[in-house]
């Protein structure tokens, strides 16, 4: 970028003085004192972006004029200025710097954050800033030499700002020019975050022409052109080593100049650039084919690609901020910047100061560590094939040494690629050889979950983890869970019905449907609810499904998972048969091809599969509480009540009035009798996976797709086609789900309804779920329902609440528990659970998924009534 240092110094200018600074960069006002830096300031620049040295020194020391506590207002000035920069946010300082020592200190601020700084200097006449001071009661007794002292500091450095390392210097020198000028902000020439593409993104072609032509034909582009509009960008390398870089210059050239395609710097680029321009250069690393190829060219396309290299930026920020392309890699701190720290990076990456057993600098694997919102998709160094880390891709594969060319098409995250014909170029260090972090880099960090955290949903915006439950969330992760990798999902509460008013009920399905109809969802679903645990499964078709999806190592297939990620089976060779049974089925079903991503998504992300649903029997999971807790009741009353009714029946036969108290006996004998055998119908003894039954009732994601949102009665449908392949093979693990539809607004559809849980619960069943039949609802101002609401049995509740809980004593002081905290728990881990699937889907990396993840964790500590 020019400097632009403006002389102009007529007073009666008929144009107002335009002055571009870009939208990102740290403004210097520089003039003595009394030349109109802070009118000028409040005039062009928000108050929130203007720091004033006067205004510091009143911060520590109550008086903006005192000269004494300069060195301490400085220090909170640059602090201050240095926030503001490090977030993105322009920045104007409002201070004389007329010396050259305090212009140094902020341009090394500038430097440090990577923006430009710029200058704009008030050279006011000295009778100018006199009289302004004298207007000002607090500067009224300033002598005259202070300002005469700043305007010789001033004329002495006002030729050597641009040398300081100013990018844009504007002067006024008159209060006219300075009243009447206009401060344009500038994008920076990186931001395209307006372009939202889609874009094909084309990695190192380094000469390849024929291979360029055929991926480009892949692609869909004609002459050039893409008839849907799709736009093209190259990372860079067009040239060297290939053999025929004129060619590709052409033709990328040509797209740039026509608006199909952007493009960005490459390191040989780079060279050829300075070659071109007269530079002494060594002709290596294939700039000598390059050189050479151009010899046989006419001296106007030279010149036309020593202006295009001249033009290229070093990155571009697209799509809204969610896209960075670069050649070399780009962290986070560093995207949107502009600096010749930012392009060396882009253009170069960073080493180690290493070098490997080829004698080639190691590069340092900053991809490994990324943690970004935006995917950074780049090339430079040349991978076997192209596969995210941690929101991260690299797309040079290696074309020139006989490998293939690679785009990737955004936003689908689909890779598409061509052969190379040939080895036109040997590689000094051979190509077999893995991208640093494997495909997903590391996948879960200390620190992307210590402390308080704010998780950024899609559909109820910002859910915030406290510090203590994240601490609870690690002890469990840490000690307790399968593989982090292989826990994508964590479900979530869920909510009971409002206390029911029907006679003997706690909860009863008219409220679920009272309240979803108010809620404007005319259509739900009721679902059996088995009196099971909640299970997730995460079934890959094979272990190189895993590792390559996953990041796994080992033989393992997938998991079997609580609520809260730990193993159901304490032995993998379980874990791994009941991985296989399901297996069976999925094929057996035929949904692995029914299910498959379509286009075939990139390799190793297909053929996986996401189910909820509920592991049998309940007394696999909670032995330690049946027997703590509930056989314990059941044995105390067992041995307690016959003896006391035989003492009160003897009592009776002898004349005693004991009829009250022996009715109340046996009623709370006959209550725990009922207790023991509620607890009873969900408990039997298992082996291995003998008498164990999964009961799946969603499917939540496929093959890189987030199911979450498909209607439950087609959700059915795949289960039911699933349950019935496994019983065809003789398995009997899987068990249907039963349910009804119900129309809300409709009284016999209702009831209909409520005689299905009646017969399920006087069965002997837990109860149902009802549940909006579009899966995924919003009520009428657009706020997010409850995703099911659980109406249980009188018979079941009793194992909750106690063997005598339904005396109406009991149940109206039940009818009073709070259900707003466990409503709002169960809608923000609903929140975050199809954060996870939607961030898993988006092929984003596992990290970003576990952040939605263990935010569930951390929030199932929270003090809630677990009853509930």
């Amino acid at each position: 970028m020019t400097a632009d240092t403006d002389t102009a110094t007529a007073a009666g200018a008929a144009e107002p003085r335009v002055l571009p600074v870009p939208d990102l960069s740290l403004v210097v006002l520089v003039g003595a004192t009394g030349s109109g830096k802070s009118t000028f300031a409040r005039r062009h620049f928000k108050p929130t972006e203007v720091i004033s040295s006067d205004h510091c020194r009143a911060l520590v020391s109550d008086d903006e004029n005192d000269q004494g506590a300069s060195r301490d207002a400085f220090d909170v000035l640059h602090y201050i200025a240095g926030k503001r920069l490090a977030a993105g946010r322009l920045t104007v300082v409002d201070a004389t710097s007329v010396q050259p020592e305090a212009r140094r200190s902020l341009v090394r601020l500038a430097r440090e954050h990577d923006v430009l700084p710029v200058a704009i200097v008030l050279d006011m006449p000295e009778d100018v800033c006199v009289q302004r001071n004298a207007a000002r009661p607090d500067r009224a007794g300033l002598p005259r030499h202070v300002i005469q002292r700043h305007r010789r500091e001033l004329r002495r450095s006002l030729r050597h700002l641009e040398r300081e390392g100013f990018r844009k210097v504007h002067v006024l020198r008159t209060a006219l020019e300075a009243e009447t000028a206009e401060v344009v902000r500038e994008k920076r020439y990186n931001d395209l975050t307006h372009l939202t593409g889609p874009f094909d993104i084309i990695g190192d072609v380094h000469g390849c022409s024929v291979e360029l032509e055929a991926l480009l034909d892949r692609l869909g582009y004609r002459d050039g052109v893409h008839p849907e509009g799709r736009t093209a960008v190259f990372v860079g390398d067009l040239v060297d080593r290939g053999p025929d870089s004129p060619g590709v210059l052409r033709r990328v050239m040509g797209m740039v100049a026509s608006g199909s395609a952007l493009c960005v710097p490459g390191n040989h680029e780079n060279k050829l650039g300075r070659h071109l321009r007269g530079s002494k250069v060594q002709l290596t690393h294939g700039l000598a084919e390059t050189v050479g190829q151009l010899a046989g060219e006419p001296e106007e396309f030279t010149a036309e690609v020593r202006s295009f290299i001249e033009g290229l930026v070093s990155h571009y920020v697209l799509d809204g901020g969610r896209l960075v392309v670069c050649h070399a890699g780009l962290p986070e701190k560093y995207h949107g910047r502009t600096s010749g720290r930012v392009r060396s990076h882009a253009l170069y990456g960073e080493t180690t100061g290493e070098t490997d057993e080829f004698g080639l600098p190691v590069r340092h694997p900053w991809a490994e560590d990324y943690r970004g919102r935006a995917a950074v998709v780049y090339g430079h160094t040349p991978v076997p094939q192209a596969s995210w880390t941690n929101n991260t891709i690299c797309l040079d594969t290696g074309a020139v040494f006989g490998g293939r060319l690679t785009a990737l098409r955004w936003p689908e995250r689909e890779l598409v690629d061509v052969p190379a014909e040939k080895v036109w170029y040997e590689p000094v260090r051979p190509l077999a050889v893995q991208a640093p972090g494997g495909r997903e880099g590391r996948p879960l960090d200390v620190a992307d979950v210590h402390g308080r955290r704010v998780v950024e949903t899609r559909h109820l915006g910002n859910v915030a983890v406290r510090e203590e439950n994240a601490a609870a969330a690690l002890e469990v992760m840490s000690r307790f869970a399968v593989d982090p990798r292989l826990v994508p999902y964590l479900p979530p509460t869920m909510a009971p019905a409002a206390a029911s008013q029907e006679e003997g009920y706690l909860e009863h399905p008219a409220e679920a449907f009272a309240q979803y109809r108010a809620d404007g969802i005319a259509q739900v679903v009721c679902e059996e609810k088995h009196m099971g645990s909640r299970a997730t499964v995460l079934l890959c078709r094979d272990a190189e499904t895993a590792r390559r999806r996953f990041g796994t190592d080992g033989a393992a297939t997938g998991s079997v998972y609580t609520r809260t990620g730990r193993p159901f089976f304490r032995d993998p060779a379980v874990t791994e048969a009941f991985l296989g049974r399901v297996r069976d089925a999925v094929a057996g079903a035929g949904l692995w091809e029914e299910l498959a991503a379509p286009g075939g998504g990139p390799a190793g992300d297909g053929d996986w599969l996401l189910l909820d649903g509920e592991l049998l029997p309940w007394s696999l999971k909670s032995r330690g509480l049946l027997r703590e807790q509930y056989a314990a009741v059941g044995a105390a009353s067992r041995a307690a009540f016959p003896a006391a009714i035989a003492a009160l029946e003897a009592a009776a036969a002898r004349g005693a009035d004991t009829g009250a108290l022996l009715a109340r006996q046996r009623d709370r004998a006959e209550d725990a009798d009922r207790f023991t055998e509620a607890y009873r119908r969900y408990c039997w003894t298992t082996e291995g996976l003998d008498g164990v039954r999964f009961a799946p009732f969603q499917l939540l994601a496929a093959s890189g797709r987030s199911l979450a949102a498909v209607p439950h009665d087609e959700q059915l449908f795949w289960l039911d086609r699933l349950a019935a392949a496994d019983e065809a093979a003789g398995g009997g693990l899987l068990r249907r789900t039963g349910r009804i539809l119900v129309d809300t607004a409709d009284e016999d559809s209702v009831r209909a309804g409520t005689d299905w849980w009646l017969e399920l619960t006087g069965a002997g069943g837990e109860g149902m779920v009802v549940k909006p039949l579009q899966a995924y609802a919003r009520d009428r101002r657009g706020r997010l329902v409850q995703p099911g609401i659980k109406v249980r049995g009188r018979e079941y509740l009793r194992i909750v609440y106690g063997p005598e809980y339904a005396r109406p004593e009991q149940l109206d002081r039940l009818r009073g528990r709070a259900l707003g905290h466990k409503r709002s728990l169960a809608l923000r881990e609903y929140a975050l659970g199809l954060e996870a699937l939607d961030r898993l889907a988006a092929r984003e990396p596992l990290w970003r998924v576990h952040e939605a993840v263990f935010a569930v964790l951390a929030l199932e500590s929270e003090p809630v009534d677990p009853r509930l």
